[in-house]
């Protein structure tokens, strides 16, 4: 078999794919949801490393990789491992890349992804890097964006909530500016979109407004992308009190808004959208969720060529 542009890649910012990169990852994504349930993994190893909680991340790669017939090993806590006696981040990836095929890893510091795909013999897959990437999470929010609208290209995208410290959003607009998209950006004032982003934009030459009012743009949305306020990212409790209720997405918000249009989340939800919304045609998180499986399945068998 011709081994693909993925083989024995790591995969640690977004950018680290092509245009090209993310429509063939769609394409295996797809050929998953078809059958999902393979034997391609058998005799293989995937460690996952979560020195960071996380439940929907590490249960959807577990659950990619136990379908395709693979074995899982890990931790889920930094303090269940060495790392809690002081062994240094290269010492532990070193070590687990002598048991496995593939590490998936989240860690609270940024660019400790990058650090480790240096230092690592085999492929490193970035789960979260503190404030900076995620990803596998920005190709499962593309492919769910491709399933519910049929394309990629021209669309308005209204990202709200946490948009300084929102890795998922960081990733999706840079993800996205290969596709021509119009961005709206709603959030507080103390969570706005970092100016490195926005100068992204601008260089790209990708149109973009920023409200405080989620009904400014809502009504000629196409994708509505909502993050929670994250309470982890705040040293100051006030600061995190004074924000968390900001915006919360309400049912009766959604009338009148475009039949295609579709609300994402990267899940977990706090209270940012009503449990009003869920019956909701328009929600799809819980959609996005499962997706996030068949893109796994993608991107672990395209890496280790067995795609």
């Amino acid at each position: 078999m011709e081994k693909s542009n993925f083989y024995q890649q790591s995969l640690v910012s977004i950018m680290d794919y092509s245009k090209e990169d993310y429509l063939r990852i769609m394409e295996v994504a797809a050929e998953f949801e078809k059958t999902p349930v393979q034997n391609i993994l058998q005799g293989k190893v995937i460690s996952t490393l979560f020195f960071e909680p996380s439940t929907r991340t590490r249960l959807s790669f577990e659950s990619a990789v136990n379908k395709l017939g693979g074995r899982i090993i890990g931790f889920t806590d930094a303090g269940s491992s060495s790392v809690k006696k002081g062994e240094s981040l290269k010492d532990t990836i070193l070590t687990v890349a002598n048991y496995s095929d593939l590490i998936v890893m989240r860690h609270p510091v940024e660019g400790s992804s990058r650090y480790s795909s240096e230092v690592s013999p085999v492929p490193i897959v970035n789960a979260g890097d503190g404030a900076n990437q995620h990803p596998t999470q920005t190709l499962l929010d593309l492919y769910s964006i491709l399933k519910t609208q049929g394309t990629l290209e021209n669309l308005r995208i209204t990202m709200v909530g946490d948009l300084k410290y929102g890795r998922t959003v960081h990733s999706l607009l840079m993800a996205l500016s290969y596709f021509n998209p119009e961005f709206h950006f709603v959030s507080p004032e103390s969570l706005k979109l970092p100016d490195e982003y926005k100068l992204f934009l601008k260089e790209k030459n990708i149109p973009f407004a920023e409200y405080q009012d989620i009904c400014d743009p809502i009504k000629q949305t196409d994708i509505l992308y909502a993050t929670r306020i994250q309470r982890e990212r705040f040293s100051d409790p006030m600061e995190y009190e004074k924000v968390k209720n900001s915006y919360v997405l309400k049912n009766k918000m959604l009338e009148n808004t475009k039949p295609n249009m579709r609300v994402l989340h990267p899940l977990p939800r706090v209270n940012e959208i009503d449990t009003d919304v869920d019956t909701n045609s328009k929600a799809y998180y819980f959609q996005q969720a499962l997706n996030g499986v068949y893109v796994r399945q993608a991107i672990i068998s395209l890496i280790l060529g067995l795609k």
